[in-house]
């Protein structure tokens, strides 16, 4: 080989190894800059959980669907976490560790007498309020005494952050934190009888509620021992809370310089400690205005210290090792950094912030724009565009200007009102887009978890919240796609306080903006997400404006999801779904019944007209006989909610026995008329004053009568009516021309072929004669054949169970009756 040109063969690899080596190398992280090209088209993420006996599918693209759950797929019950399940979820749900150098950790210092006394009280089973000003402390010490009461509680200790959290979040949270129940969320009565049998020590930092909430947090978990940290400002809890009240003051003047000299990690010089002692007595012992004043000792050290103490060989200019460094490389104004003023340790977070890097300044704007509230470490680079920019998190935490907040940071107590007055905030709305351009993305991808999106579920909700109301060009429009990405992940990861804010912001984003799909969306997912709440009269308001919004834009996948979700509140109300939304005007005689593909009934109209939702009209509920007067009298008019679909498939299989019975006795009698009083092709008829007379039927050349032919020569009843002994038809109850037990139903000729025949209750008994004429296929169809005998004791029953009898006329008069020659007979 050629020594200048040295190959895998040194190594003791041949070409072909180092090949199948490279083949097996672990691929380059993903570019920052998208490719272009083809790629294949993202799936929408679906994700079906139970929320307490419903089954919801969180459905990005047309709107969740909800139903009952099915009996096969109701989840098992939830789980106790075993101690080993409850450390790796406490371990997951901390904040990141900042990258970079590794944050000082500063010991608890004059805080002893504290956190014996609460953890005293947390073994007895009290509950505890921790009031404290912001920065005196508070999360430091609930770390220590959760460390010490590990082992009191069969449940183990709990951390919850109340920041930005509703009572229900913590209800919820704390379920997930002791049951394992994945993708399930159970309805408050089950929370409850879950809570009330939960014994845990609960850590609750930022708590924000106060009073009848905090009361209510107390009473639904009884075996649960509080230790609860919130500001004074706060409101205090109810007389009968039996809260022990613990106050958390500043440090003394002593412990104030000690925890500076820690930060520092040098003794302080004379001025430096006269300068603390004022700043002591300015804060009033605050340990976050101490670690924050040693930041900017710290800072001032760095300034002070010769760049070349540490450079063995020199600057890296070109010259030689024993030749002095320049004169203006060090001056003397880098070695003395004056000290900073009062007013600069009182509020230092302008001056520190001035003295990090790039990165670290653009990740302050950026936490400005969201109102505190800091991305993730991973977001850093994309927004900042360094792809270092990750690092600055932990300058940031380093300096003091960041705190905890569950699993995120968010900047500390006072130091967002100091950048802003610093002008960090000036470019606060552009900054804001941004983020929201961002994650608009990147909570769309299918490759991002819910959990992982509920995670940044602060800062995405603080980016929407600055967008609207906007005035820029474009700014709700943003807002209404990072709400349409963001929202449906939220509802998927159980977070739903934050799902509804999304909701209710891009609701408003798109009204703004005017765009009326994604509105009704916003809607529709609101009804969705209030029924599952048992908010019933919300539900049915936000699903009606989404129905009628989607069809006027005839959106029709959207609005048959609504119509099935407004089905299911009409029934979980006690109602029927004849208080259906419609678009139009006029009152449908005769709308369809439908089932949907997962058995909710729904009414569903032929055509959805394009009106504008100020057209919108809701059917009143009617009684019962004037539905049935409006859908024709017949026997699916009494029936509502899902007994239609039964009883429509039933009437359905009847009716084709009936119609096949017909036509086979048709075909296969004999021609000759027997004297079988129901099998006379002729009827009495009566007129309007009472009078009789005897019509014989009327024949043509085809073999039907002219009735049949006609195009409006339907049934005219719902049921096939039985001879009885007398020879009078009884029709059963709720059929359309329906008569008492004793009358006879007749039937009025037309006086012109135009007219339809009617049915009408006539109290006279009026036997059928039979009629002489030659035999003729309208009569065979009538007639009987000589081995069947006609029923002795009819009842209503036996028309819906039995076959009809041959020889006696059809008088179905549903929607899907018989309109052709072969299905029934003519009445003339």
């Amino acid at each position: 080989m050629d020594p200048t040109h040295r190959g895998p063969e040194e190594y003791g690899h041949d070409s072909n190894d180092f090949a199948e080596e490279a083949g097996r190398r672990r691929p380059s992280r993903d570019p920052l800059t998208p490719d272009f090209s083809q790629q294949t088209p993202q799936q929408a993420r679906i994700v079906p959980l139970i929320s307490g006996d419903l089954l919801l599918t969180v459905n990005p693209v047309d709107g969740s669907e909800v139903e009952l759950c099915p009996p096969g797929e109701q989840p098992a019950a939830p789980v106790r976490r075993t101690p080993a399940e409850r450390a790796d979820r406490e371990r997951a749900a901390a904040p990141p560790v900042p990258p970079g150098p590794p944050v000082l950790q500063l010991p608890l210092l004059q805080r002893e007498d504290e956190r014996e006394r609460l953890t005293r009280l947390l073994a007895g089973g009290r509950s505890v309020r921790l009031t404290g000003p912001a920065g005196s402390g508070r999360t430091a010490l609930l770390n220590a005494v959760a460390a010490d009461c590990a082992e009191l509680a069969p449940d183990g200790v709990v951390r919850l952050n109340g920041h930005k959290r509703t009572l229900t979040d913590l209800l919820y949270g704390l379920f997930e934190a002791v049951h394992d129940a994945p993708l399930h969320r159970p309805d408050h009565d089950a929370l409850l009888e879950k809570l009330r049998t939960t014994g845990a020590v609960v850590v609750l930092d930022d708590l924000e509620l106060g009073g009848a909430a905090l009361d209510e947090l107390l009473d639904a978990t009884p075996e649960c021992a509080f230790l609860l940290a919130a500001t004074p400002d706060v409101a205090a809890p109810g007389p009968d809370s039996h809260l022990e009240e613990v106050f958390l003051a500043g440090l003394d003047r002593g412990a104030s310089i000690d925890l500076m000299e820690r930060v520092v990690e040098r003794k302080l010089t004379e001025e430096e400690a006269n300068w603390a002692g004022d700043l002591w007595f300015e804060s009033e012992g605050l340990p976050l205005r101490f670690v924050q004043a040693g930041a900017l000792l710290r800072q001032r050290d760095m300034l002070g210290t010769d760049p070349t103490a540490y450079d063995e060989y020199g600057y890296l200019e070109n010259r030689p090792a024993d030749e002095p460094p320049a004169e203006d490389a060090f001056g003397p104004q880098a070695a003395e950094v004056p000290l900073p003023s009062l007013g600069e340790g009182a509020a230092p977070a302008a001056l520190l912030g001035s003295r990090l890097s790039a990165a670290a300044r653009a990740t302050l704007r950026f936490a400005v724009a969201l109102g505190g509230e800091v991305p993730h470490q991973a977001h850093l680079p994309a927004l900042v565009g360094d792809t270092h920019a990750d690092a600055a998190l932990g300058e940031l935490a380093g300096c003091g200007l960041l705190s905890p907040a569950g699993p995120r940071y968010r900047l500390a107590a006072g130091v967002l009102a100091q950048l802003e007055a610093a002008g960090y905030g000036d470019d606060a709305t552009e900054r804001a887009r941004t983020v929201a351009q961002h994650y608009a993305w990147w909570a769309g991808h299918p490759s991002v978890t819910p959990a992982r999106v509920v995670a940044e579920a602060d800062a995405i909700v603080a980016a929407m919240a600055q967008l609207v109301p906007g005035d820029g060009a474009g700014q709700t429009s943003v807002a209404v796609l990072l709400a349409r990405s963001a929202s449906p992940a939220f509802a998927a990861g159980l977070h739903w306080s934050a799902w509804e804010r999304a909701l209710r912001i891009g609701q408003e984003a798109a009204r703004i903006a005017g765009e009326v799909a994604e509105e009704a969306y916003f809607h529709h997912e609101l009804g969705v997400l209030a029924l599952c709440a048992g908010n019933l009269d919300r539900a049915r308001a936000e699903l009606e404006t989404s129905i009628s919004m989607r069809g006027a834009l005839a959106d029709k996948s959207g609005a048959v999801a609504g119509r099935r979700a407004l089905a299911l509140v009409e029934d979980r109300s006690g109602g029927s779904a004849a208080g259906l939304v419609r678009t139009s005007g006029e009152i449908p005689s005769n709308p369809l019944l439908a089932s949907s593909p997962r058995g909710l009934p729904a009414v569903i109209p032929l055509s959805m007209p394009r009106t504008s939702p100020a057209e919108t009209v809701v059917v009143a509920r009617q009684s019962a006989p004037q539905a049935a007067e409006k859908q024709g009298g017949g026997p699916f008019a009494m029936l509502g909610g899902a007994r239609r679909n039964l009883v429509a498939a039933g009437a359905g299989v009847l009716l084709a026995g009936v119609l096949g019975t017909v036509v086979t006795l048709g075909l296969t009698s004999n021609t000759e008329p027997q004297g079988d009083p129901g099998g006379s092709a002729e009827q009495s008829v009566t007129d309007g004053g009472g009078q009789e007379e005897e019509l014989p039927a009327e024949e043509s050349t085809d073999g039907t009568t002219p009735s049949a032919k006609s195009s409006g020569s339907a049934s005219s009843s719902s049921s096939s009516a039985t001879p009885g002994p007398s020879g009078s038809g009884s029709a059963p109850a709720g059929g359309g021309g329906a008569t008492s037990p004793g009358g006879t139903a007749s039937a009025t000729t037309p006086s012109s072929p135009g007219e339809s025949s009617s049915v009408e209750p006539s109290p006279t008994r009026t036997k059928p004669k039979p009629t002489a004429s030659s035999a003729s296929p309208a009569e065979s169809e009538t007639s009987e054949p000589p081995t069947e005998t006609p029923p002795t004791d009819p009842t209503p029953t036996d028309t819906e169970t039995t076959e009809p009898e041959p020889g006696v006329p059809d008088s179905s008069d549903s929607a899907s009756g018989p309109t052709g020659a072969s299905a029934s007979p003519s009445v003339t």
